[in-house]
C-alpha cells in the first residue's frame, strides 16, 4: 500500500518482524477437518511475504503470497498445506527492476523511465528501486515473474498499485512517450492547465497499457495450460489517488482484461483530512464510506470481483494500539455499508500486526513531536485487540446475506465521480487540497443520514445503470468527462423522470483544456457543462434554476462545491438544494443522525451529526458486540456521533437448536449433541478465542482438546440462553465438546 508517509511492504521490512521463519511443519493431517464447501468463494483473503507460521492461522480463505523471487515455491507450497487457496500479489509501478532497469531484460538501459519531478528528482522508494514510466516493454517484463508465479501454484495474481505521480512526467521516458502519443513536443506539465491535463491522462493511458500486456500474457498461459488464473488489481481509491496525487487506470482496466479489484482502504488512505463547514479535521469514518463506495461504482455493472480491504494497523508505524483500532473500526463498518460487496482482504502483512511492536495506549508522542518517530512504550499487540480482530475476520466469512434492511436519511442519491479527479492535482492551477470539489457534495449528504452512493461516470453507458437512483448530485469541478458519451445517458435518464442537480460556477481553468468539447470544427463549447446542459434540451446558454427537462428536472445552482466546504454555512446550503431535488423528484427527504444497515443477523451502524436539539440514536434488541473480545451481550446501544458498531442480533438468529454465533477461530465440523454441542477450533496460536454459543440451557461440562474448561473460562448468561467460553486458539485445530 501506497502512503505518503512510508510504504507497507517496505515498513514492516524496516520493523524486522519478517524474520519469523515456520518450521516443524505439520502434516495436514494433524490439523486438517472437513474443508469448508464455501472456501472456492475466495470470501477473505490476506497478502504476505512471509512463511507460514503458526502464529499466522488467520481465518481466511485465501493466502496471498506477496512478491516473485527464489523463496515463491516454497512458500506457496507452506499456505496450501495449512488450507488456503493461494494467490500471488505483487508490485507493478515500483520493486526489484534492476534486470529491466539495466538492460538484461531486453538489451535497453531504461534508467531514464524512472518518475521524475520537474527539479529532475527521481521519485525513488530507496536506492535504484524507481517509480516507474512504464515502457513499450515494461508490462511483457512484469509478465516474465507472473508467469513463473502461475507455474508454483498460484491460482490467481494481484497486480498492485500500479501509480503515476502527478509531480512526475520530466523523465526522458516520459517525454518519448509523449511524442509518440500526442504526436507532438512534450511541454513541462507545469506550464500550463493543458499540459498538467495530457500528462496525467497519458500517466493513466501507460499504466492501462502495461497491464494489459501482463493480463494478455496470463490468458495466453490459461489457453496453453487449460487453467484459469485470474488478474486482479489492488488499488486504492480513485478518492484517494485524488487526495494524495497520484494517476492510475482505475475504472479503465476493467476494459482491457481485469477480472477485478481489491479496494486498498485503510486507516491510512481514510484519515486523510478534508473540510466540511470550514472545518479541516480526519474523518476516517466519512471518508472510508465514500473509498469503498467508490471502489463499488468503479465495478458495479461489470461482473468484476470486489474485495474491501481492512488493515488494524496503518503504515506509520508511530501512532498507538487504541489509536489503531478506533480507526480500524471505522473503516470495517464504512465497508459494510456496502452490501454489494461480500468480500475482504482482512489483514495486509499480519506478520507486521500479530509480530511487531507499536506504542501502548497513551504512549505515542503527539504528531510534530521528535520523539515520535520510534517513541513511545512500544508493546505487541494487546490481547484483547487481537481476539476482536478475530472475531471480526470471521465473520466477514459471513456477510452474503439475503435480508438487507436499511434505517437511515434519504435513499437513491448518487454521486457522480469520474476518473478524471486525478487529472487537475499538480502543478499548474491544481483543484482544491482537500478534495472540496467532491467533499463539498458528499459529507452534508452523509453527515446527516443520506448515503449517498458515488456513480462511475465512465461505466454510464444505459438508464439501468442508474435505475437505482432518482437524484443525482454532479459537478465538472476538479474533474472533466473523457468522452461525451455518458451526456445521452444523462439526458435520457433526466427525461424519463430523475433530477439532475449540478453545483458548478464555470469558473474551473481547466474548462479551456484540448478536449472533446472545444475540438476544432465541433460545437466550440466553452465547457462540459455546455455540451450536457444541450443535450438535456435546456441549452448551452441556460441560467441558473430548475428546468423541466421531460418527466425530470435539471436544476442548476452556480456555486462552487470546493468553495462551500470553507463556508460554515456551506453544508446547509447544498442540503437546501438535495432536499429541492428530492421534492422534484418525488422522493421523500429525511435526514437521520445515524446509519444502520441489517445484513441478516448483523448490525451495522454509524453514529453521525446530529441537528439542533437531537438526541443521540439508541439501538435497543439483545446484540452481541462484535467488536469486544469478550462478546459482551448488551440490550441498548447509543450511536453518539463517534460510535460505531458491528453487533449480532440475537432476535434475528434462527433458534433451530445449539450453534455458534460468534467466535475468534475458524470453526468447522460444528455438530449439534442433544442439547450440547461440538466443532473444532482453529486460529493463531496463543490468541484467545472467544465464542459466544446459543444453548437451551446452561452446560454441564466443556471440554477443550480432551480437557474440561476451567470455571473462569467460561460464562452462562440466562437472559440471553448463550455461553460464553476462552481458551488459546491453536493453529492445529482442537476439539470443543459441550455437553
Amino acid at each position: 500500500m501506497t502512503s505518503p508517509f512510508t510504504h507497507g511492504l517496505r515498513s514492516f521490512f524496516a520493523l524486522g518482524v519478517i524474520a519469523a521463519t515456520a518450521t516443524g511443519l505439520a502434516t495436514p493431517l494433524a490439523w486438517a477437518q472437513t474443508p469448508d464447501p464455501r472456501q472456492k468463494e475466495e470470501r477473505t483473503s490476506f497478502q504476505t511475504h512471509a512463511p507460514w507460521d503458526a502464529g499466522l492461522q488467520l481465518p481466511a480463505d485465501v493466502a496471498m503470497c506477496y512478491g516473485v523471487d527464489a523463496s515463491l515455491p516454497d512458500r506457496v507450497r507452506q499456505w496450501k498445506e495449512r488450507g488456503y487457496i493461494v494467490h500471488l500479489m505483487t508490485g507493478v509501478s515500483w520493486g526489484q527492476y534492476q534486470d529491466y532497469l539495466y538492460g538484461r531484460f531486453d538489451g535497453v538501459n531504461h534508467v531514464d523511465e524512472a518518475q521524475t519531478d520537474r527539479n529532475g528528482n527521481v521519485i525513488s522508494h530507496g536506492g535504484d528501486v524507481y517509480y516507474m514510466c512504464p515502457g513499450p516493454n515494461f508490462g511483457a517484463y512484469l509478465a516474465q515473474n507472473v508467469l513463473k508465479a502461475i507455474d508454483a501454484g498460484v491460482e490467481a495474481v494481484h497486480l498492485e498499485e500500479p501509480e503515476f505521480w502527478a509531480r512526475a512526467g520530466y523523465s526522458e521516458g516520459f517525454k518519448r512517450a509523449w511524442r509518440e502519443h500526442y504526436q507532438e513536443e512534450w511541454i513541462p506539465p507545469h506550464q500550463s492547465a493543458d499540459a498538467q491535463y495530457r500528462a496525467s491522462r497519458l500517466k493513466y493511458v501507460l499504466y492501462r497499457d502495461a497491464l494489459k500486456q501482463i493480463f494478455d500474457a496470463v490468458k495466453q498461459k490459461n489457453a496453453e495450460t487449460g487453467k484459469n488464473v485470474k488478474c486482479y488489481v489492488p488499488t486504492h481509491s480513485l478518492v484517494n489517488y485524488a487526495l494524495w496525487n497520484i494517476v492510475s487506470p482505475e475504472s479503465s482496466l476493467l476494459t482491457v482484461g481485469a477480472d477485478g479489484f481489491i479496494a486498498q482502504v485503510w486507516t491510512g488512505t481514510a484519515r486523510s483530512k478534508n473540510v466540511y463547514q470550514g472545518k479541516t479535521a480526519e474523518r476516517t469514518f466519512q471518508t472510508a464510506f465514500f473509498e469503498y463506495g467508490s471502489m463499488t461504482a468503479a465495478t458495479r455493472g461489470s461482473g468484476g470481483r470486489l474485495w474491501f480491504l481492512h488493515d488494524p494497523i496503518e503504515d506509520d508505524p508511530n501512532h498507538d494500539w487504541d489509536d489503531y483500532k478506533t480507526n480500524w473500526e471505522c473503516t470495517v463498518v464504512g465497508s459494510l455499508f456496502w452490501p454489494e460487496t461480500t468480500r475482504y482482504e482482512v489483514a495486509p502483512w499480519p506478520e507486521r500486526i500479530f509480530h511487531g511492536k507499536y506504542p501502548a495506549p497513551g504512549s505515542a508522542p503527539p504528531p510534530g513531536d521528535a520523539r515520535r518517530r520510534r517513541g513511545g512504550n512500544r508493546i505487541p499487540i494487546p490481547a484483547d485487540y487481537a481476539t476482536e480482530l478475530m472475531t471480526v475476520m470471521n465473520t466477514l466469512n459471513h456477510m452474503d446475506q439475503p435480508e438487507i434492511a436499511w434505517d437511515s436519511g434519504t435513499r437513491g442519491v448518487g454521486l457522480v465521480v469520474s476518473d478524471a479527479l486525478m487529472f487537475q492535482r499538480e502543478g499548474f492551477k491544481p483543484s482544491d487540497p482537500y478534495l472540496g470539489n467532491f467533499f463539498g457534495l458528499a459529507l452534508p449528504a452523509l453527515q446527516r443520514g443520506i448515503p449517498a452512493e458515488p456513480v462511475q461516470l465512465e461505466n454510464l453507458r444505459t438508464t439501468d445503470d442508474l435505475g437505482r437512483y432518482k437524484v443525482l448530485l454532479m459537478t465538472y469541478e476538479g474533474m472533466k468527462p473523457l468522452t461525451n458519451d455518458a451526456d445521452k445517458v444523462l439526458a435520457e435518464w433526466v427525461k424519463a423522470g430523475g433530477v439532475l442537480l449540478f453545483i458548478d460556477d464555470d469558473q474551473d481553468v481547466y474548462n479551456e483544456v484540448r478536449s472533446w468539447w472545444n475540438a476544432p470544427g465541433g460545437p466550440g463549447y466553452a465547457n462540459p457543462r455546455q455540451a450536457l446542459f444541450d443535450a438535456l434540451g435546456v441549452g448551452r446558454d441556460a441560467t441558473p434554476g430548475a428546468h423541466a427537462v421531460g418527466s425530470g428536472t435539471l436544476i442548476w445552482d452556480a456555486s462552487s462545491p470546493a468553495a462551500l466546504t470553507y463556508k460554515p454555512e456551506g453544508a446547509d446550503a447544498v442540503r437546501k438544494l438535495i432536499e429541492q431535488a428530492c421534492g422534484a423528484a418525488k422522493l421523500p427527504y429525511k435526514e437521520t443522525n445515524h446509519l444502520v444497515l441489517h445484513r441478516g443477523p448483523y448490525v451495522v451502524a454509524a453514529g453521525l451529526e446530529a441537528a439542533p436539539g437531537e438526541s443521540d440514536h439508541v439501538l435497543k434488541g439483545r446484540f452481541v458486540d462484535l467488536f469486544d473480545a469478550g462478546l459482551k451481550v448488551v440490550d441498548s446501544v447509543t450511536l453518539d456521533p463517534n460510535r460505531r458498531a458491528l453487533l449480532l442480533d440475537l432476535d434475528r438468529v434462527p433458534s433451530d437448536g445449539p450453534r455458534v454465533l460468534a467466535s475468534a477461530c475458524k470453526v468447522t465440523d460444528e455438530a449439534p449433541n442433544g442439547q450440547g454441542l461440538s466443532f473444532f477450533a482453529r486460529g493463531p496460536q496463543n490468541i484467545t478465542a472467544s465464542v459466544r454459543v446459543a444453548l437451551a440451557k446452561a452446560p454441564g461440562s466443556v471440554t477443550v482438546a480432551g480437557k474440561p474448561l476451567d470455571a473462569e473460562s467460561q460464562t452462562w448468561d440466562e437472559a440471553s440462553k448463550t455461553l460464553l467460553i476462552r481458551f488459546p486458539n491453536s493453529a492445529d485445530a482442537v476439539h470443543v465438546e459441550i455437553e
